[in-house]
C-alpha cells in the first residue's frame, strides 16, 4: 500500500496490525479514485489472532459444550466477544485505536474520520471485516470494482446472484485480501459498503513482512 515509506525509514520496519492491513489493501485503490472522508469498520477476527493457545481453547470449549460440561473460562465457543486487547480511556480498545491510527499513517491522511469496533469470533483462521466508506465524490460501483480487481493482492469475489462472497473458511491459507458485497450506501451520499476477508497470519503478518523484504531487495534498498 505504501512502499514509498520504506525509503525514509531507518532501522526496524514494523508490520501493520493484521486487521488494519486487510482493510487498507481494499481501501487504497478506492482512495486513489476519490479521497476517503470517513470509514466505519466492524471486524470479525479469528481466534488464531490470539495465538495457538486461543485456537486450542476454542477447540476445548466446543468439545466441553458438546459433552455437556461447564466452560470455566470466558467463552468464545458459540459466542462473540466485542473486545480485542485492553480498553483505553476513550472506551475504545487498543486494537480499535490501532486501526484508526495506522490507517491514518499508511494512507498518509490524518483527516479521514475513522471509527472501529473489533470483535472476536469462533473461527480458527482468517479475519472478516464490514467496511463502510464515504468518499468526497461520486464513483460508480463498476469503476470501484475494476480498481479493486486490478490492485495487486486483492481478489474481487462478488456475485450475489450465485451467493458468492468472501468467507473465512475459503480465504484461509490464501495470500490475497478478498472483497465482496460491494454496494452503495443509500443513507449517505458517495458511500459504499464492502465485505472483506483475509488470512491474518499470511497477509496480516508473515506474508506482508516477506513482501517488504522482497521490495527492498528488488529496489536495492538494503545496505551492503
Amino acid at each position: 500500500v505504501n512502499p514509498q515509506a520504506i525509503a525514509c525509514h531507518k532501522g526496524i520496519i514494523a508490520n501493520p496490525n493484521c486487521s488494519t492491513i486487510i482493510m487498507v489493501m481494499a481501501l487504497k485503490p478506492i482512495y486513489d479514485l476519490a479521497r476517503i472522508k470517513r470509514i466505519v469498520v466492524s471486524t470479525y477476527q479469528a481466534v488464531s489472532g490470539g495465538g495457538k493457545e486461543a485456537m486450542a481453547e476454542l477447540e476445548d470449549q466446543v468439545q466441553a459444550i458438546v459433552e455437556g460440561k461447564e466452560v470455566k473460562h470466558y467463552q468464545i465457543a458459540f459466542n462473540l466477544i466485542p473486545q480485542i486487547d485492553v480498553f483505553q480511556d476513550n472506551l475504545y480498545t487498543k486494537e480499535e485505536m490501532k486501526m484508526i491510527n495506522e490507517t491514518h499513517k499508511i494512507l498518509e491522511d490524518n483527516e479521514i474520520g475513522i471509527t472501529a469496533t473489533t470483535v472476536r469470533v469462533p473461527v480458527y483462521r482468517s479475519h472478516a471485516e464490514s467496511v463502510n466508506v464515504e468518499l468526497e465524490k461520486e464513483v460508480s460501483l463498476d469503476v470501484i470494482k475494476e480498481a479493486l480487481a486490478k490492485f495487486d493482492g486483492v481478489t474481487v469475489q462478488d456475485d450475489p446472484a450465485e451467493m458468492e462472497y468472501p468467507m473465512p473458511l475459503m480465504t484461509s491459507g490464501k495470500d490475497d485480501v478478498y472483497v465482496g458485497r460491494i454496494r452503495k450506501d443509500y443513507s449517505v451520499a458517495n458511500a459504499v459498503n464492502l465485505w472483506l476477508c483475509g488470512d491474518q497470519i499470511r497477509k496480516g503478518a508473515a506474508l506482508n513482512a516477506l513482501q517488504i523484504a522482497e521490495y527492498m531487495i528488488k529496489n536495492d534498498m538494503l545496505e551492503k
